[in-house]
């Protein structure tokens, strides 16, 4: 379950990446579309940091990382860093299961990388108020 693209051999497309994501193919589609019209990332197709974590998308911004979204069977996956004050001025606006991730977060500085999972609509919701944070 949550299958990743892990074949590095096989350099995928970014609709092939969405296609694999299954009932969350529009939602992969619309967050990417989204980064590139609302803060002009420019992104890549990546598989940065070796076999665990596979194919996805990296979002940049004048070459700074935004965040990588990556493929999963039926959901994606985003991996980004934010500061505690950033986490803050958001927390009390996200669901339980956002607040959980944060609370558990890879701590990283003054701040922590989280690997948020989005498998329905609200965790979609979620997503964006902490990236729109993150681009700000």
């Amino acid at each position: 379950m949550y299958e990743r693209m892990l074949n590095k051999q096989v350099v995928p497309t970014i609709e092939e990446m969405a296609e694999y994501c299954a009932e969350n193919a529009e939602r992969f589609s619309m967050l990417n579309d989204w980064l590139i019209s609302a803060y002009h990332t420019e992104q890549k197709v990546v598989f940065p940091y070796g076999n665990k974590y596979g194919w996805g998308i990296g979002h940049y911004k004048k070459r700074n990382l935004l965040c990588n979204i990556f493929a999963e069977a039926g959901a994606f996956t985003v991996m980004m860093r934010l500061t505690n004050v950033q986490y803050e001025t958001i927390y009390g606006e996200l669901n339980q299961y956002t607040q959980a991730l944060i609370d558990n977060k890879y701590p990283c500085g003054n701040g922590g990388w989280i690997h948020y999972r989005v498998i329905e609509q609200e965790h979609y919701e979620d997503i964006n108020k902490l990236l729109a944070v993150k681009c700000l």
